[in-house]
């Protein structure tokens, strides 16, 4: 018998994810940790001090990464969440749950780097720069996301009150990126851009992306293992749940 053709909507069903996400979820972790050993080391012992900022230049290898995945997963959480408010796709509002707290570590960790990076370059941990605070609202705004949905008991309006919380949020993130474009800030402008050549050594740059790879790979595993997780907790009345749970199932 042949088996039905994959689209996209084959995994929808949180069954399927499970069992999907379940074989991923190894080989993301053992990317994740050869991408990071790779990253760190091209980044802090092959890449050459900058002739400006000396060696306190590296902690973009990580704050710089950290800062993309930052905007974009809220993005990836707000449209999920869209969609499963649009659509009452179960699955879709629970990606939107579980990429919340790995996208508010990441801003956390930008925010960190960031101070370690100003306070020799500027002087001081933090200045109340343009992007430096939309950084931070970005960061409440995850919070704010997570303690929503977990302050109301009936999951379809929490779901649903989080999904309008994160699409109006998301109005946030072009003016983290635009902002130094759009006001006179201290934090310098993209050192890397898809319109124009990167204004660093190849070096720094192999560094920086295969970081950024490495916190992509991060992402994937931690959100589905979270999502498995909500699945598990939300489904736990399904079939394939207790046949799961008494070992008949593959995981």
């Amino acid at each position: 018998m042949n088996s039905p053709p994959l689209r996209l909507y084959t995994f929808a069903a949180p069954s399927r994810f499970y069992r999907l996400s379940g074989w991923l979820v190894p080989w993301l972790w053992a990317a994740t940790v050869a991408l990071t050993a790779a990253g760190l080391y091209i980044g802090f012992f092959v890449a050459p001090t900058d002739a400006t900022q000396g060696e306190s230049y590296r902690i973009i290898f990580i704050h710089v990464p950290a800062a993309w995945m930052s905007m974009v997963l809220y993005l990836v959480m707000a449209f999920w969440a869209a969609i499963g408010w649009a659509f009452n796709a179960r699955l879709a509002s629970m990606v939107a749950r579980a990429i919340a707290p790995t996208g508010a570590m990441f801003t956390f960790l930008a925010l960190w780097t960031g101070a370690f990076w100003g306070k020799p370059t500027w002087g001081a941990w933090w200045v109340w720069d343009a992007r430096l605070t939309s950084e931070l609202i970005l960061l409440f705004l995850y919070l704010g996301y997570i303690a929503l949905v977990n302050a109301i008991d009936d999951v379809r309006r929490a779901d649903q009150a989080g999904a309008l919380l994160a699409l109006v949020g998301s109005v946030n993130v072009p003016i983290i990126y635009f902002s130094v474009k759009w006001w006179n800030t201290l934090h310098q402008g993209a050192t890397v851009s898809m319109t124009a050549a990167p204004k660093m050594a190849a070096t720094m740059l192999t560094a920086m992306l295969i970081m950024t790879f490495a916190f992509w790979a991060y992402a994937f595993a931690a959100v589905f293992m979270r999502t498995r997780a909500i699945i598990i907790e939300r489904e736990a009345h399904a079939g394939w749940v207790a046949e799961l749970t008494r070992g008949r199932m593959h995981p």
